[in-house]
C-alpha cells in the first residue's frame, strides 16, 4: 500500500510525514514526530490516555487516521510549556500531586487545557464531566479536578 504525504502543524511547527491509509494518528506522533506524550491505553477511546487537540475539537490520536491531520493543525502535551516554563496546568497538576505513574497524565492535561480554553472559569461538575473520558488508575480525580481549578483561576488572574 502506498503512504500519503501528510502536512500539518504540530504544536505550533509545520511538519511532514508519510502515513499509511489505516494508520492511526497517534501512531504518527509518536514513531514518525518522536511525540511521545501522547499514550496508548487501549486503542478503542475509551480512555483518552491519546487525546489531543485537532483544530480545537479534543480527540482520542487512536481514532482518527494520522491522514486526517492533512491541513490541520494539532496540539500536543509536548506544546504545553512554553519558552521552557511549564504551562499552569502542568505546575498545578505538580503542586497538587495530582499524578502518580504519570501514564494518563498527558491526556488529562491536554483535555483540561481544551477545556480551559473553551470554558475559563468551570464549575467542578464542568471539569469532571469533561474529564470524563480520560481514566486515571492511580491517582483518583479529586487532585485533579483541585489542580485544573486551581490553574484556571491562576489563569484568570484570580490567584
Amino acid at each position: 500500500m502506498s503512504k500519503i504525504h501528510v502536512t500539518t502543524k504540530v504544536n505550533g511547527d509545520d511538519v511532514e510525514f508519510l502515513a499509511d491509509p489505516r494508520e492511526s494518528l497517534l501512531d504518527c506522533l509518536r514513531d514518525k514526530l518522536d511525540l511521545t506524550g501522547a499514550k496508548e491505553g487501549c486503542g478503542t477511546g475509551d480512555c483518552g490516555a491519546c487525546s489531543v487537540s485537532l483544530d480545537g475539537t479534543l480527540v482520542c490520536s487512536c481514532l482518527v487516521l494520522g491522514v486526517e491531520a492533512q491541513g490541520k493543525t494539532i496540539e500536543t502535551v509536548e506544546g504545553m510549556a512554553q519558552d521552557g516554563d511549564l504551562h499552569p496546568l502542568q505546575r498545578k497538576f505538580i503542586e497538587h500531586a495530582a499524578l502518580q505513574c504519570g501514564f494518563c497524565t498527558p491526556g488529562i492535561l491536554v483535555a483540561a487545557k481544551n477545556l480551559l480554553e473553551r470554558n475559563p472559569d468551570p464549575t467542578e461538575t464542568e471539569i469532571r464531566y469533561w474529564l470524563a473520558g480520560n481514566l486515571c488508575r492511580c491517582t483518583g480525580y479529586d487532585k485533579i479536578v483541585r489542580a485544573v481549578q486551581d490553574a484556571a483561576a491562576e489563569m484568570r488572574g484570580a490567584a
